[in-house]
């Protein structure tokens, strides 16, 4: 049986008389990937930042872990780790200076070479943010949120603006954070990355969760009710050839 980390129940918010999120509920199980669909005002975010404890519920109950959002919020803090975006860092302090204040921020003592090398950026231990390219960015965004070992960790459209090869070697990373226990909740627009990476997503519209399944179940749902494209699936496509002829090896972009 499937352990629930994350339960949210009824949960909703509002804006004054605008309504962002209605009363929804789902639960992510223990060590899988998880996925937050929908265009963009559907809600996910708003959802997102509620069970990171970052935005206020209106109504509804969300337990992670164990920890009640109402009763422990510092407990579900310790636990969980959350991307930031490229403007959160402090500009003068380079990669090693970045995660040790991070480690001071938990009260932890971090070890900066070895969160870099599982991100591959060991060789950028003394640059900048600024200096790195949109995909080393991302990565050492993502190494910010291992520092205190979270169970959870909550990625927001983190391939947004990479090549190809540059979103490709993202998705290996997360799929490692998955592989060594951790649980991942992403949001992103691109739908071959939700197919790819998710166990299991959420499609949000107008604030609603209007489909919840494995990606795989809710495709053979279409192509059951009669679906089928206008043009014969390929076995590869166009982003296939372009990572076959640039190469899959971690390169800087």
């Amino acid at each position: 049986m499937k352990n629930t980390i994350i339960s949210v129940k009824n949960l909703s918010k509002k804006y004054g008389e605008f309504q962002a999120v209605k009363s929804i509920s789902f639960d992510v199980y223990e060590g899988e990937i998880f996925g937050l669909l929908g265009p963009n005002g559907a809600g996910k975010s708003t959802t997102l930042e509620i069970i990171e404890t970052l935005r206020e519920k209106s109504g509804g109950e969300i337990m992670v872990a164990g920890f009640d959002l109402d009763k422990n919020p510092g407990e579900i803090k310790k636990i969980i780790g959350v991307q930031l975006q490229n403007s959160g860092f402090y500009p003068g302090l380079n990669l090693v200076q970045l995660l040790k204040l991070f480690g001071g921020l938990y009260n932890r003592p971090v070890k900066p070479l070895e969160l870099l090398e599982k991100v591959n950026l060991v060789e950028k231990a003394k640059a900048k943010v600024k200096d790195l390219s949109g995909g080393q960015r991302q990565r050492f965004s993502i190494a910010t949120t291992l520092v205190n070992t979270p169970r959870i960790v909550f990625l927001d459209e983190p391939t947004t603006g990479l090549d190809p090869q540059a979103r490709r070697n993202l998705w290996d990373l997360i799929r490692e954070i998955r592989a060594n226990g951790t649980t991942v909740i992403i949001t992103t627009h691109y739908m071959d990355e939700a197919e790819q990476l998710c166990d299991r997503i959420a499609i949000l519209d107008h604030g609603e969760i209007i489909k919840l399944d494995s990606p795989d179940r809710m495709i053979d749902e279409l192509v059951a009710g009669g679906f089928e494209r206008p043009k014969q699936v390929k076995a590869a496509n166009l982003e296939d050839v372009f990572i076959h002829l640039t190469g899959r090896e971690m390169r800087e972009e």
